[in-house]
């Protein structure tokens, strides 16, 4: 993924850096390391999944019964720690350019129309 993530998917593998989760608990986790910023509906979150998997970033590693209904565990990938891992490197220097510029002159100067 050599795009820009967008923030929900960003989040939703650094919920599985650590540990195979299952969809609720992956809800939670992004909740959790988002600090609330991201709040995931089912929906959006299997969707995502759907397409992570597709993309080969994360992976089902565990499907059990609770309950009657099938909990599926996804896990990342190698692929898709290192797709986490650029995007977070892309993150830090875009701060680090923001920050670094603060307090300068802007870049851009901006126009002022005729009156």
């Amino acid at each position: 993924m050599s795009m820009r993530m967008r923030e929900p998917t960003y989040f939703i593998l650094a919920a599985l850096q650590d540990e195979p989760l299952h969809g609720y608990a992956i809800m939670s986790r992004v909740q959790e390391v988002s600090q609330g910023r991201i709040r995931l509906a089912t929906g959006t979150l299997y969707a995502a999944l759907d397409r992570l998997s597709g993309e080969q970033l994360v992976r089902v590693v565990d499907e059990q019964v609770v309950n009657g209904r099938a909990r599926r565990y996804y896990e990342l990938t190698d692929e898709g720690r290192v797709a986490l891992r650029a995007e977070a490197d892309r993150m830090v220097e875009a701060a680090r350019i923001v920050t670094e510029h603060r307090g300068r002159p802007s870049l851009v100067r901006p126009t002022v129309a005729p009156a």
